[in-house]
């Protein structure tokens, strides 16, 4: 099983008793960070009851993490749980992606995105 456990600690930007947060190695855009638990965890439904507060903060923490550095003018924050999600490493991540404007023509529908032809509505 492919896992985050044999991180180099020089990535790591930010650790809580629960979590770590490295930038993602192949980013979507400047600044994407992902949050991963220290516990392999398949995903966010196999998180305790405190990992699962403890992401909240650390949510939050990675945010502020990334506006030190740029100046995103909104996010996407999202966990593919499950093979028919787009998980590829199972064990829990979750992406905290910056936006740009500009980034997309229009994105509108944001994580809609996922399945063709349903991010748009009207």
């Amino acid at each position: 099983m492919k896992d985050f456990l044999n991180i180099q600690t020089n990535r790591i930007i930010f650790s809580t008793e629960h979590f770590f947060v490295i930038r993602d190695g192949f980013p979507v855009s400047p600044g994407h960070s992902l949050i991963i638990s220290k516990t392999l965890r398949k995903d966010f439904f196999e998180l305790t009851e405190f990992e699962r507060k403890d992401l909240t903060d650390v949510i939050f923490a990675t945010k502020i993490i990334i506006e030190q550095e740029f100046n995103p003018d909104g996010y996407n924050i999202g966990m593919n749980c499950g093979e028919s999600a787009g998980q590829t490493v199972f064990h829990f991540h979750c992406h905290v992606i910056p936006r740009y404007k500009g980034d997309m023509e229009n994105p509108r529908g944001g994580v809609r995105h996922c399945i063709e032809g349903k991010g748009y509505y009207s």
